[in-house]
Formats: C-alpha cells, sequence, structure tokens
C-alpha cells in the first residue's frame, strides 16, 4: 500500500510548484554561500535533466527530486546574479563617483532626506554589479529612470542592494528623451486631480490610485503609518486587487473577453504606472495568472500559485529574493489573502455570500496578520488601531479611487469636474480625520522587539492555525480566485 501511494501519479502543477519550491530556496541561499564557492551551466543541466526524469514519471515521491532539480536551477541562477558584486569588497570605506538609473519614486525619510535607489550602475564609465541605496540632503525634482551622479562615501549593504551611500552628492540629474512615457502620463493625470481637489484630499486620493507618496504631507504620511493605513497608499497588490476586481466585474455580465481584456488592461496599464517594485512585479505577477484561470474556467491552487510566481520574479531578478523587505511583505500578504481569508470567512461566517464589505475587511485584516511578524522584527512597532482604522476607510476606498479618477479624467471639462470633485473631496476629507484622529490616540502604537527565530515562530504558529481551520471547515482553497 505504501508503494502504491508512492507511486501514484501527481498534477503536473504540483510537481511544478515543488520544483518553483526548490528554485526559490537555491536563488534565496547563494546568498548566504561564500563567493569562493562558485556554480556554474552544469548545475542548469542537471537540475534540467533531473525536473525532465520527474516529468516523465510524475510520482509522488518523485517531488523531493523536482524541489533538488529547482534547488540547482536556482543556485546556477543566483550565481549569475551576484556575478561581479566581489567588486564592493575593494569599493566599501572609499569615496566614489557613480552613475545609476532611479528604479522607484524617490522616498522621504524621517528627516528629510532623499532616499533613491539605482541600478544599471557605472563608475568610471564601467559597468558595475548590483544596486545601490542612496540617501541625500540635495532637493533637487528626481523621478523614477532619471539617470543621477552621486558622489560619497560607500558603506556596507544590505538586502538586495549591494552598497549603500549616506549624505551623497548629487553631481547631476539627466531626464532622457521620451523617458519614462507612464511616469509623464502620470504626473500629466495627477496635475488634472489636483485642478479641483485640494493638497491634502488630492494626495490621498493619488496615493490610493497611483502610490504617489512624496507628494503627500509629512504629517499625513506619518499619521498613516502609526493608523496602520500604509498599505493602501502605496503601490501595492491592495490597489491592484481592487481595480482588477472592478474592471472584470463591470463587463462580466456583458463579455467575459471584454472583462478579461479590462482587466489585463488595469494590469498593464497600473504596473507601467507604478513601476516595476518587488510587490508590484509579484502583485502584477499574480493577478495576471489568476485572471487568465479565471478566462478560461480554470483554477490554481494558492500552494502553486505561490512558489510559481516567486520563481518567475526571482528568474527575473534574483536581487528581490535577497533580503529584499517590500518582496518579503508582498508574498506575506498574498498568502494571508489567496489562503487565509477563505478559510477566516469559511470559519467564522460559513458559506455566506462576503460581499464587497466583508470580503474588504477579511482580506485587509488577514494580510496584516500574515505580515505582522516581519514587521514587527524589522520595524519594532505595531499599530493598536489598525484594525479599527481599516473598518473605517477601508470600505470606501474603492469609491475613493473611483471618483478620483473621474476627477481627473473630468478635469478638462470645469463645471463636470468640479461637480466630481465635491463628494470626492468631502470622501477622502473625512478618511484624512480619522487617520488623524485615531493616530493622536496615545495608546495608537506600542515598541515590540522580536528576533527572527521568535519570526519563525510566529508564522509556525500561524500555519498551525491555517491547517487547523483548513481540517474544520473542509475548504477548497483550490477553488479561490483573487480576481472574482
Amino acid at each position: 500500500m505504501m508503494i502504491r501511494n508512492l507511486t501514484r501519479e501527481l498534477h503536473i502543477s504540483w510537481l511544478v510548484a515543488a520544483w518553483c519550491l526548490g528554485l526559490t530556496v537555491g536563488v534565496i541561499a547563494i546568498h548566504h554561500v561564500p563567493r569562493s564557492m562558485m556554480f556554474d551551466w552544469r548545475l542548469l543541466v542537471l537540475g534540467l535533466g533531473l525536473m525532465a526524469v520527474v516529468m516523465v514519471w510524475r510520482w509522488r515521491a518523485l517531488m523531493i527530486v523536482a524541489i533538488i532539480a529547482g534547488g540547482l536551477v536556482g543556485l546556477w541562477r543566483g550565481e549569475l546574479g551576484r556575478a561581479g558584486l566581489e567588486v564592493y569588497d575593494s569599493l566599501i570605506g572609499k569615496t566614489a563617483v557613480i552613475q545609476g538609473r532611479v528604479l522607484e519614486d524617490p522616498d522621504i525619510d524621517k528627516k528629510g532626506q532623499t532616499v533613491l535607489r539605482l541600478s544599471d550602475l557605472r563608475i568610471n564609465g564601467e559597468k558595475l554589479a548590483g544596486q545601490l541605496w542612496v540617501v541625500t540632503a540635495d532637493k533637487r525634482p528626481i523621478k523614477r529612470s532619471d539617470i543621477v551622479q552621486v558622489q560619497g562615501k560607500l558603506t556596507a549593504g544590505f538586502g538586495a542592494f549591494s552598497a549603500s551611500m549616506y549624505r551623497a552628492k548629487i553631481g547631476s540629474v539627466e531626464r532622457p528623451i521620451p523617458g519614462d512615457v507612464a511616469v509623464g502620463v502620470r504626473d500629466w493625470f495627477a496635475e488634472r486631480v489636483r485642478k479641483h481637489i485640494p493638497g491634502s484630499e488630492s494626495a490621498l486620493g493619488l496615493g490610493f490610485l497611483l502610490g504617489l507618496r512624496r507628494a503627500m504631507p509629512t504629517e499625513l504620511s506619518d499619521n498613516l503609518k502609526v493608523a496602520g493605513l500604509t498599505h493602501i497608499v502605496v503601490a501595492s497588490g491592495y490597489n491592484l486587487t481592487i481595480l482588477v476586481r472592478l474592471a472584470r466585474r463591470l463587463f462580466a455580465k456583458r463579455s467575459k473577453y471584454l472583462a478579461m481584456l479590462s482587466a489585463a488592461t488595469m494590469i498593464l496599464g497600473f504596473m507601467a504606472v507604478t513601476g516595476l517594485s518587488p510587490s508590484m512585479s509579484r502583485a502584477g505577477l499574480v493577478a495576471g495568472l489568476s485572471l487568465a484561470a479565471w478566462y478560461y474556467g480554470r483554477t490554481i491552487h494558492p500552494l502553486v500559485l505561490l512558489p510559481v510566481s516567486a520563481a518567475i520574479t526571482l528568474m527575473v531578478n534574483p536581487q528581490f529574493g535577497w533580503g529584499d523587505l517590500g518582496w518579503q511583505l508582498s508574498f506575506a500578504s498574498f498568502t494571508g489573502v489567496i489562503i487565509l481569508a477563505p478559510l477566516l470567512h469559511k470559519y467564522f461566517f460559513g458559506d455566506k455570500d462576503p460581499g464587497a464589505f466583508r470580503q474588504i475587511l477579511v482580506e485587509t485584516l488577514s494580510a496584516q496578520l500574515a505580515t505582522l511578524p516581519l514587521l514587527m522584527m524589522s520595524f519594532g512597532v505595531v499599530s493598536n488601531v489598525a484594525l479599527i482604522a481599516n473598518m473605517l476607510i477601508l470600505p470606501f476606498v474603492p469609491l475613493a479611487m473611483l471618483l478620483t479618477f473621474a476627477s481627473g479624467v473630468l478635469a478638462v471639462v470645469p463645471m463636470i469636474g468640479a461637480a466630481i470633485a465635491l463628494p470626492t473631496t468631502w470622501l477622502l476629507g473625512y478618511m484624512i480625520q480619522a487617520a488623524n484622529w485615531l493616530a493622536s490616540l496615545e495608546w495608537a502604537q506600542m515598541e515590540v522587539n522580536i528576533t527572527w527565530w521568535q519570526c519563525g515562530l510566529m508564522y509556525v504558529a500561524m500555519i498551525g492555525a491555517i491547517w487547523w481551520m483548513k481540517k474544520q471547515t473542509k475548504l477548497n482553497l483550490g477553488r479561490v480566485n483573487i480576481v472574482e
């Protein structure tokens, strides 16, 4: 009987998921392997060869072989990703002039300094591997895809960044022509929104819709963090999911093809406007795969979708897996939405239709629970008012996004633009007041510092709770689709 179970054929999707899991582990592991240990193309050949054997036989017992095969390919891809990083061993501690392309829209830190993430690095005209974290007091307007030259002392990097440069001086800023067209479209649209909606309200609406954070007042940004609402004003899977669901549901009854096309356009457009950050890369890929599954009447099990999407993003850029907090939080929140949320709803509400209000709340709560250990380990603070804040504000976010979009589109028609802007301003104003009030409470947040092993134990406990709820509810997670 045991031998029969071990030789039972598995669906190909589970074997692919096992291979992708191994690949993910291999790419991440290479970051912790000494550079003296080199991994060449033979690992790729061996990994693909083993996977070919697995795909022929498809035995349950071969899942471990699939994981090993993926791990070998992951080590090969990770080796390619870290090629050339040894040059930083001689650069750390020295002053250097480096040119690079801005990966994402700059952030502003607590001291009011500009934070840049640079790739496509060059030093003395020669290509330089890796990515650079830059902090500067320079107030010049810098946008995504700009080419900047920075000068300063290089210090050790962290996560996906090979080196850091603090108190950097900006030598030059170039904006290639035509440059990033999507950024130009985004900025044009943002100006249309600001035409009729005042400062803080327009900043919040554009944060919902486009993930624009730099234009947001510092006080409002800080209050959103304290209230546990930062996730709604960054370019994330949450914003994208709302837009994709809205686009799909608007046309689903008229034409399935039109619904798919509009949702796909929304995915591509949102990713182009917000940029390919680790979190957006994950969100766009998952949304696209889920949309394709819905269109063809298929389902993708979450335990298949998670490793497949992780492997694809790491094959494109292995540096995502080397301690990039955005990438880690994105997958943690996605796990909460696609696995924990359906189980919580099934356990507490049974088979009742969740409705838009309950669906948003349960998914948000699940995402926050799934990211909580990582956030506590990384930042050492927890919002005590996050649940209340999300209950007061989240249900209105889709409407706020729709009204902000309409305000921007219809701004060219003065009378209609002003008419749409009025309720938009009221709604966004209510959200700001609610966030400010909650953040002003003395007990709004508390400090909680945990170590990496405590973080791991919390996730083990969470996995145990998920397993227990799965046994109790007998929910078929394979039928869950985030675009529905």
